[in-house]
C-alpha cells in the first residue's frame, strides 16, 4: 500500500503533467524512493547494521595493516637512486649503503621540512604529529635522534595504535647502528608484546638477522625459516629464504 504521502505527491504531479503514472518521471523517481526505503526497513528488521558494523571494524583493521606496510616501502625506497645496486639484496645490505653516505655527509633525499628543521624535531602535539616527527627522522638517517623520538613517543603514547610501529622502528634504529644484541631485544618486543601487529613478520625476520650477525647461526636459521613457513609469498619470506641461503654457503 503507498504511503499518504506518496499519493499526495503523486496526485500533484499527475496534475501537472499528462503522462500517466506508469510514464511520468517523478512517479516513478517516488516509487523508488519508496521502495528503497522498504529495503533500509529491512535492514533494521533482520539486524543487518551488526554485519556492517562488524565489516566497518575489519575495513578499519585492514587500514591499519596497510599502513604498516606502506611505511616499510616508503622507508625502503626513500634512497632507491643512490642505492640501486643494492636494489636485488637483502634490507640489511641496503641499510649498509645509508650507513656509508651518512658518514660521507650525503643529504636526505625526499624529506620533507615539516616535522624536522635544524638538528631537533619540531614540537609535536598530538599522536600522529610525534609518529610523523619521528619517523621523518629515521628518513633522515639521523638514527639516533630517531630513537630518541621513538622512545619518548611511546613513553607518551603508550597503548596507542601506533605503539607496535614505533617499537618497530626504534628498534630498526639500534640495527642500522649495528647495536645488534640491542636491536634483537627490541625486536623480540615487538613479537611479545603486539602479536596482531602487521609487523611480526618483519621483526621476525629482523630476529634472524641479528642473531646471523651475533654469529648465533642455528638461532637465526631458526627465526628465518619460521618466516618463510608462517608468512609465505610475503617480501619477508623471500628475504628470509635469500639470507638461509646464505647461511648455508657460509656456514653450511
Amino acid at each position: 500500500m503507498k504511503s499518504p504521502t506518496l499519493i499526495l505527491l503523486a496526485a500533484v504531479a499527475a496534475g501537472c503533467s499528462t503522462l500517466t503514472p506508469v510514464d511520468d518521471p517523478v512517479y516513478l523517481r517516488m516509487t523508488d524512493i519508496e521502495a528503497r526505503l522498504i529495503r533500509i526497513e529491512r535492514l533494521f528488521d533482520n539486524e543487518s547494521l551488526i554485519s556492517l558494523a562488524s565489516q566497518v571494524d575489519q575495513l578499519r583493521s585492514d587500514t591499519q595493516s596497510l599502513r604498516g606496510e606502506i611505511e616499510t616501502l616508503r622507508f625502503e625506497t626513500g634512497n632507491a637512486a643512490e642505492r640501486q645496486r643494492d636494489l636485488y639484496l637483502d634490507v640489511d645490505q641496503r641499510l649498509q649503503s645509508i650507513e656509508q653516505a651518512q658518514a660521507a655527509g650525503a643529504p636526505a633525499v625526499g624529506l620533507s621540512n615539516q616535522f624536522v628543521t635544524g638538528n631537533q624535531a619540531q614540537p609535536a602535539g598530538n599522536v600522529q604529529e610525534s609518529y610523523d616527527a619521528a619517523f621523518a627522522l629515521i628518513q633522515a638517517r639521523r638514527y639516533q635522534e630517531a630513537a630518541n623520538a621513538f622512545a619518548s613517543f611511546m613513553t607518551t603514547f603508550p597503548g596507542n595504535r601506533l605503539a607496535d610501529n614505533a617499537q618497530y622502528w626504534y628498534a630498526e634504529t639500534q640495527y642500522v647502528q649495528q647495536e645488534f644484541t640491542a636491536a634483537l631485544a627490541e625486536f623480540q618486543k615487538v613479537i611479545d608484546d603486539y602479536p596482531q601487529s602487521a609487523k611480526i613478520p618483519d621483526a621476525l625476520l629482523k630476529v634472524g638477522y641479528c642473531n646471523f650477525e651475533l654469529q648465533r647461526f642455528d638461532a637465526a636459521r631458526a627465526a628465518l625459516q619460521q618466516v618463510a613457513r608462517l608468512y609465505p609469498d610475503t617480501t619477508a619470506a623471500r628475504l628470509a629464504e635469500q639470507r638461509l641461503q646464505r647461511i648455508a654457503q657460509e656456514v653450511g
